[in-house]
């Protein structure tokens, strides 16, 4: 056990919690690991150890997602570049309501013949189970090292663009509405006059004006010519040589640009304090109104090093927080090696709360909002203190029983192809991570009895949510590193009831995204101290990112259990207006328009298999 305490820096983050630091060997890189703290023990629970009820399959072969994402060397890697993999989108393009699949992909140090070069794909819901590759069609063929997506509707005509961040210049997609889109980067004003290593990124509003704006993270200042490789910097990871970094580096500087509000952006990070964070290594970021005083704030997932939390000062300004807000750091107070984050209210208190996962060796986090920008950390009394050995990238909040509580969902992979064939305790594919909701602040690990989906090992990264199959319950489209795509399809037994609503602002932002949404509805499933019938109530709030890299529908999804009817459904716009509407039935998406028009409502029943 010594031995591995003293194990050289690698590629990704602190591996524990409690630093150790040795006497380094020449130019040796340093990693840091801690003993592990038991699980809670004698978790109470009217559910634990029940029938699960749902399962999820694979199904991206029959559904033809049967492309490869290209990322890296596929048995070594030479530079931490090869390393991040590429996010994924649930995007509906066409306004079908039958969400499409996009996947962003990468490249390779020794690149591609003409013809031959890797693109981003985009998939068109076929509305029977299937997809149809429209990517040359739709002007998305873009070629390489991509990193993250994000979607939203920046110049409010009605049709949901997309942004892609890359390792060098970024994409602005312009959707045209009839099936193409075009690449508007320049005409924008996003190019970069530098090289950027660009990560995560989401749209918001974080001004208010009605037109989305764009946050983008930055990972670390990289110039391939000038990165050390693993022989030269000694770089290793219990005992085999692995890609350097990210720590010694420089980390790279967030980027906000503004909306104009005439097509074009204007970079503000400076002036609006993104650039005052003790954090770096940006990889995943998600924008959401953790204080509930209608503005959006922005939190960082940072790798090695703290997390960023970026507080709106509502003068156009941010004050990273992360620190006294209590979401920088480890239990321990320790810098952790941040991935994907997700938000959503697990505790059905009213108040968003993040989820994080981290480097191998660690835990992930979950971060209990107790409101006005304080939170606790509870990932230990929650139940998530129980695996350690896996590595996080991708995960999400969601309700894949429809019970109306979030449970959560973890994508795996190792950092290092190398670890395949050693004696290391460690595989690169790895299954993932599947946690349900006890609904008394605590979670059960169903991962074993949650499907070949769960179980089986993949080279994940990043991964989307939603219902591509309009069957009412919540599927997942997972990014792989130099492999296919998975398509997890939930398969439910229980015929639980379910609501979805998409939002279209007219004062707000076209997408609707910030805008917040309250359902209550007699769920048939309470809090412990509530009694049977109680009306409960679940927010969500509209987000343009989600997990690692990924975006995912943009409709909002609710599970009712045993509900027969939706009591209550307010939705608060980010222009400050609040829409009510009242006893909905069930078993519907309810597309909902500023000011209250419900714009179409459907029950998919008889458009299954349309085009």
């Amino acid at each position: 056990m010594e031995d591995l305490l003293r194990l050289a820096r690698p590629a990704f983050g602190l591996e524990g919690q409690q630093p150790t630091p040795q006497k380094p060997s020449g130019n040796t890189r340093q990693s840091y690991s801690a003993p592990i703290r038991p699980a809670p023990r004698g978790i109470a629970s009217p559910v634990a150890g029940t029938p699960l009820g749902v399962q999820f399959v694979d199904v991206a072969k029959e559904a033809g997602l049967n492309v490869e994402t290209i990322f890296g060397g596929e048995h070594r890697n030479k530079y931490l570049l090869e390393t991040t993999g590429c996010g994924a989108a649930f995007f509906d393009y066409d306004q079908d309501d039958w969400i499409d699949i996009f996947l962003v992909n990468g490249w390779r140090l020794e690149g591609f013949p003409k013809g031959k070069e890797p693109v981003c794909h985009l998939f068109k819901n076929n509305r029977d189970g299937t997809f149809t590759d429209v990517t040359r069609k739709a002007g998305l063929a873009r070629s390489g090292w991509g990193q993250a997506c994000c979607v939203g509707d920046y110049n409010n005509d009605g049709w949901n663009d997309l942004f892609v961040s890359y390792y060098g210049q970024n994409a602005l997609f312009r959707n045209n509405g009839n099936g193409t889109f075009t690449e508007v980067t320049k005409e924008a004003g996003l190019l970069q006059p530098k090289l950027r290593w660009n990560s995560g990124c989401c749209f918001l509003d974080y001004d208010k004006d009605g037109h989305l704006d764009l946050f983008v993270g930055n990972y670390i200042d990289f110039d391939i010519r000038t990165a050390p490789t693993p022989e030269e910097a000694n770089c290793t990871y219990k005992g085999i040589q692995v890609a350097c970094g990210p720590p010694g580096l420089d980390g790279g500087k967030n980027i906000l640009y503004r909306n104009n509000g005439n097509g074009t952006f204007t970079d503000v990070s400076e002036k609006a304090g993104m650039w005052g964070t003790l954090g770096a290594y940006a990889l995943s970021a998600v924008a959401a109104d953790f204080d509930n005083d209608g503005w959006p704030d922005i939190y960082v997932a940072d790798d090695s090093t703290a997390a960023a939390f970026y507080v709106n000062q509502k003068d156009g300004t941010f004050k990273d927080e992360a620190i006294e807000a209590g979401v920088a750091y480890s239990p321990d107070g320790k810098p952790q090696a941040g991935m994907g984050v997700s938000v959503g209210d697990y505790n059905r208190d009213g108040l968003p709360d993040i989820v994080k996962t981290n480097f191998a060796g660690d835990t992930d986090s979950l971060y209990m909002n107790l409101g006005e920008n304080s939170f606790d950390d509870r990932t230990y009394q929650a139940g998530l203190g129980i695996n350690t050995r896996l590595l996080g990238w991708g995960i999400s909040f969601l309700d894949m029983d429809n019970d109306g509580w979030l449970d959560i969902l973890v994508a795996n992979g190792h950092v290092y192809p190398e670890v395949d064939g050693t004696e290391v305790d460690a595989a690169y594919a790895e299954r993932k991570y599947l946690y349900r909701n006890l609904r008394n602040g605590q979670f059960e690990d169903v991962s074993l009895s949650g499907g070949s989906g769960i179980t089986a090992a993949a080279k994940a990264r990043g991964f989307a949510v939603g219902d591509y199959d309009n069957d009412g319950d919540l599927d997942a489209v997972v990014n792989c590193v130099n492999s296919l795509p998975q398509l997890l399809r939930c398969d439910s037994t229980l015929s639980r009831s379910w609501v979805k609503i998409r939002v279209v602002g007219t004062r707000s932002n076209r997408t609707g995204i910030g805008a917040r949404i309250k359902v209550v509805a007699q769920t048939g499933t309470p809090l412990l101290t509530a009694k049977p019938g109680t009306p409960l109530t679940q927010i969500d709030e509209v987000r343009s990112s989600n997990g690692y890299f990924s975006a995912s529908d943009l409709r909002l999804h609710f599970g009712l259990g045993e509900a027969k009817k939706v009591d209550l459904v307010e939705i608060r716009w980010p222009s400050g207006a609040v829409d009510t509407l009242k006893d909905l039935a069930v078993n519907r998406l309810y597309v909902v328009e500023e000011g209250g028009r419900i714009l179409k409502q459907d029950s998919f029943i008889h458009s299954k298999g349309q085009s």
